[in-house]
């Protein structure tokens, strides 16, 4: 974890250049809980993507491990609003029910992607969570991809993005509010491909 929090704090004394070094960085960090309104996204934009990436390393099995969680598109009947309420929802109650613990605290090692147990989990335990309840809630699994981003403070964090017709917005444990991800101030890094949720690609974005 030590080298991630150092090449976080060089990363955020400047806006990098694209390039093979960026979408490279795996991130993981502490995640933090603040409830707050959610807000609807008032733009559009969708993250760019840079070029294909190896997933973040505590990522590298997790198809095998949760088929869900790289499943392709499938048909639902949701109009865009009522699929919003749904994600609204599962966003708030996520965030409300399920406490922060890290990976080093609940499994002694630096990097575990897992859904939360009992006790809890850490940043991408919760997107994790999230998205696995929205595909269950009938949200189309191909709108619903995990980021990896470096948090306003340059540290570490992981988010899941859901791709909704006018924009990608981000889902947050950090807050209840679902921001387009041009209003996060966050510095994306890494994302699932839309096409091909298997695999990842590396992104080059800060709002």
């Amino acid at each position: 974890m030590k080298h991630f929090t150092n090449l976080a704090k060089r990363i955020g004394s400047r806006l990098l250049p694209v390039s093979v070094r960026v979408v490279s960085i795996c991130v993981l960090g502490i995640c933090s809980i603040a409830m707050t309104p959610v807000a609807h996204a008032s733009g559009n934009g969708f993250i760019p993507s840079v070029a294909s990436s190896a997933p973040p390393s505590g990522a590298a099995n997790l198809c095998a491990q949760y088929n869900w969680a790289c499943a392709g598109k499938r048909s639902v009947s949701m109009s865009s609003q009522q699929e919003l309420k749904v994600v609204e929802q599962v966003n708030r109650r996520v965030n409300r029910s399920t406490r922060e613990v890290t990976d080093q605290s609940q499994y002694k090692t630096t990097e575990r992607w897992a859904l939360p147990t009992a006790r809890g989990g850490d940043c991408e335990d919760f997107a994790l969570l999230k998205k696995r309840d929205l595909i269950h809630a009938g949200v189309d699994p191909s709108k619903l991809l995990i980021a990896t981003v470096l948090d306003t403070r340059r540290v570490p964090h992981a988010v899941l993005v859901y791709r909704s017709s006018n924009g990608d917005l981000v889902l947050d444990n950090l807050t209840n509010r679902i921001k387009p991800w041009t209003a996060t101030r966050y510095l994306f890094l890494r994302m699932q491909d839309p096409k091909r949720p298997g695999r990842w690609v590396g992104v080059y974005g800060h709002s």
